[in-house]
């Protein structure tokens, strides 16, 4: 007797898992290129400026919180010692910005005599950080 053989299934590649894999892919990459932005500044109450810009080179961030603190990237520093510590960021990077974050009810005299420090040390580049002012294009 004589059995009739069952033809074999034809391979079929799988849609639907393959979205999901690719749709998981895409939530991972995009959280975390999310966690990559560097932020070496501590919280404060910027001022707002209907100029704001936005610069993404290597920077040394400066803090000046409302009580008249500061700190260099998130390390509480005196003023006095603000020159050396710039300058030993300068030998690394010459290009180096520094970005001076002051609250908005930061007294202005320190604000100058920290960038009056950061001129000292031969910084070419210093910005002010402030928000966009509302209802201002970015």
């Amino acid at each position: 007797m004589r059995m009739p053989r069952k033809e074999a299934d034809k391979a079929r590649i799988e849609i639907i898992p393959m979205i999901d894999i690719i749709f998981f892919l895409l939530v991972f990459f995009m959280l975390s290129t999310l966690s990559m932005t560097v932020n070496r500044s501590m919280p404060v109450n910027l001022p707002r400026a209907a100029s704001a810009a936005r610069d993404v080179r290597e920077n040394l961030s400066i803090t000046v919180t409302r009580e008249g603190e500061i700190f260099l990237n998130k390390e509480p520093i005196a003023l006095h010692d603000i020159t050396a510590r710039v300058q030993a960021g300068l030998r690394q990077n010459p290009d180096l910005l520094a970005v001076i974050n002051a609250d908005d009810q930061a007294s202005h005299g320190t604000v100058v005599d920290i960038m009056d420090a950061i001129r000292l040390a031969g910084v070419a580049h210093v910005a002010i950080a402030v928000k966009p002012a509302r209802g201002s294009q970015p």
